[in-house]
């Protein structure tokens, strides 16, 4: 059975994209621990980010810098936390998010985000993007 995130990718459940490529994804998460916090996910359903092989986890690494630099454009937060935790889904993913403290990592703080609200967090990010001139990603 696909997990909830290839049936995102797949268009099968709604989504709000600011990265799209050859070999992975981007979308803001439903449960945000703060504004702008949003998912990298390989397109292939890999459940632990150590078995990803080297040149898909590198990219993964690749992708998540370029969109840490149009968070902080657009958020303007003194940095941009990566987390891998693994637990919620069986389908490796990196949690990417502004943040100007520790306390800005915790996933107690997460809340359910209005579709609305995901919307416009994803343009201004995908409007950052087109602005440093990302043309391998599609939006």
């Amino acid at each position: 059975m696909p997990s909830i995130f290839s049936r995102i990718i797949a268009g099968e459940l709604p989504g709000h994209f600011v990265w799209k490529d050859e070999h992975a994804v981007a979308f803001m998460t439903i449960q945000p621990i703060r504004p702008g916090h949003l998912l990298v996910v390989p397109r292939v359903e890999v459940d632990q980010w150590d078995d990803l092989s080297e040149p898909l986890a590198t990219h993964l690494m690749c992708v998540s810098r370029h969109i840490a630099h149009a968070l902080k454009a657009t958020y303007g937060s003194a940095r941009v936390a990566l987390m891998i935790a693994g637990f919620e889904v069986p389908h490796t993913h990196l949690h990417v998010l502004p943040a100007d403290d520790m306390s800005d990592m915790s996933f107690l703080r997460t809340r359910m985000a209005e579709s609305e609200a995901l919307a416009r967090e994803a343009a201004s990010i995908r409007a950052a993007l087109r602005s440093s001139g990302r043309p391998e990603a599609e939006f």
